[in-house]
C-alpha cells in the first residue's frame, strides 16, 4: 500500500467516525464526471489527492472545523461549494482590486468568520493556505497552513493542526506568492 493509499484509508476512517459542525452524515463520493465538470469550470486540474478525497471518501462533510466543502453543489446548510465559491471569489476580486483572489487557489474548508482553508492547485504538492480576511489588507490575509495537502490531512487525522487547543500559540508564515499569483490574469 502506498503512502497516499494509507493516508486515504486513515482519512476515510476518521471521516466515518467524526462529523464536523452542520453535517448530519457523510455525503456520498462524487463520480469522475463531477471532477471533470469541476476542472472545466475552474480552468485547471484538481490536485490528484484532492480529487481522490472527493471520488473515494465523500463530497465534503469531513475534515477540520466545518469540514471539506462539497465540490460543485451546495448542501442544504447553504454553505457554498468549492468551485462556485472560487468562481465567486475571483469575480469579486476583479471588482475590488484591493481584495483580489489568487489564480488557482481553491477554497476547500470554511473555518468561520469568513476564513477558509484553500488548496493552491497550481503549486507542486498542493500547499494548503489559510485565508484570513479579518486582516487590514489583502496581502496580509494569506498564510501557509501546511506545505502540502498531504501534510494538512495528516495534521487533521493526528490532531496536530494549528487549530487544536494544544497548538494555540502556533504562528503561520505569510504566503510569499500572494502578489505574484494575484497579478496573473484569470
Amino acid at each position: 500500500m502506498t503512502d497516499t493509499e494509507q493516508l486515504l484509508a486513515r482519512v476515510a476512517s476518521k471521516a466515518r467516525t467524526t462529523r464536523p459542525w452542520g453535517w448530519p452524515s457523510l455525503p456520498a463520493p462524487v463520480d469522475s464526471a463531477a471532477v471533470t465538470r469541476a476542472e472545466a469550470a475552474l480552468g485547471f486540474p484538481l490536485p490528484p489527492l484532492l480529487a481522490e478525497l472527493y471520488l473515494r471518501i465523500g463530497d465534503g462533510g469531513f475534515g477540520p472545523e466545518y469540514g471539506l466543502l462539497p465540490l460543485l453543489d451546495s448542501p442544504p446548510s447553504g454553505e457554498p461549494a468549492a468551485v462556485p465559491q472560487y468562481l465567486s471569489n475571483r469575480k469579486s476580486g476583479r471588482k475590488d482590486p484591493d481584495w483580489p483572489w489568487p489564480v488557482g487557489v481553491l477554497p476547500i474548508s470554511h473555518w468561520g468568520c469568513a476564513m477558509y482553508a484553500c488548496v493552491d492547485c497550481l503549486a507542486p504538492g498542493a500547499p494548503v493556505l489559510l485565508f484570513e480576511p479579518n486582516a487590514d489588507t489583502s496581502d496580509h490575509a494569506w498564510y501557509v497552513d501546511a506545505p502540502s495537502l498531504e501534510h494538512w490531512l495528516q495534521a487533521w487525522v493526528e490532531g496536530t493542526g494549528w487549530y487544536e487547543e494544544a497548538n494555540d500559540d502556533t504562528d503561520l508564515a505569510p504566503w510569499p506568492d500572494f502578489s505574484e499569483r494575484t497579478a496573473q490574469p484569470s
